[in-house]
């Protein structure tokens, strides 16, 4: 079974007017769709992660405040909702989503036979995302054309280490 993993599109993450917004995230908004109904069609299972943060939450030291729990910014984009079951919210509030137990208890779960890996910040979140995949022995394949970095120098060190740790790039 695929394991399609949707990390963080949030309205905070996705669009210009977003508390921590990534600059060209709203250009990824198609082809996440097209990933997130690809996944649900095709009878495989979808995680959709999501940084949930109090308002007052340490992570705020480092980052500026975003996706405060029950406001919009912590929301998806309507066209990322599928509608079915077989999309699950994993909430965190580290950039790490194996963090939140309830993400390796998925994995145990579905037994994975590939995972197919996008959303944002690609040298941050979706890093944590494939790195934590490949550790735990997976095959792990990130799509290009449906992630997007902050630093591209950054991005370019994690896509190299990926590649040499066995990671594929659609």
């Amino acid at each position: 079974m695929k394991l399609y993993f949707d990390i963080d599109t949030q309205i905070d993450f996705m669009f210009p007017a977003g508390a921590l917004y990534v600059p060209g995230a709203e250009k990824l908004l198609p082809a996440i769709a097209k990933l997130n109904r690809e996944a649900v069609d095709g009878g495989a299972k979808l995680i959709s992660t999501a940084c949930a943060h109090t308002e007052d939450d340490a992570e705020f030291k480092t980052w500026a405040p975003h996706c405060v729990v029950g406001t919009i910014g912590q929301t998806r984009p309507g066209c990322l909702l599928t509608g079915s079951d077989s999309q699950i919210i994993v909430e965190k509030q580290e950039l790490d989503l194996f963090s939140n137990p309830r993400t390796d208890a998925l994995l145990r779960e579905f037994a994975p036979t590939e995972c197919i890996v996008y959303g944002v910040v690609t040298e941050y979140c979706v890093s944590k995302c494939a790195m934590g995949l490949l550790d735990r022995g997976l095959k792990v394949t990130l799509v290009q054309h449906a992630i997007q970095s902050l630093r591209d120098p950054d991005a370019g060190n994690f896509l190299a280490t990926f590649r040499t740790r066995g990671g594929t790039i659609a």
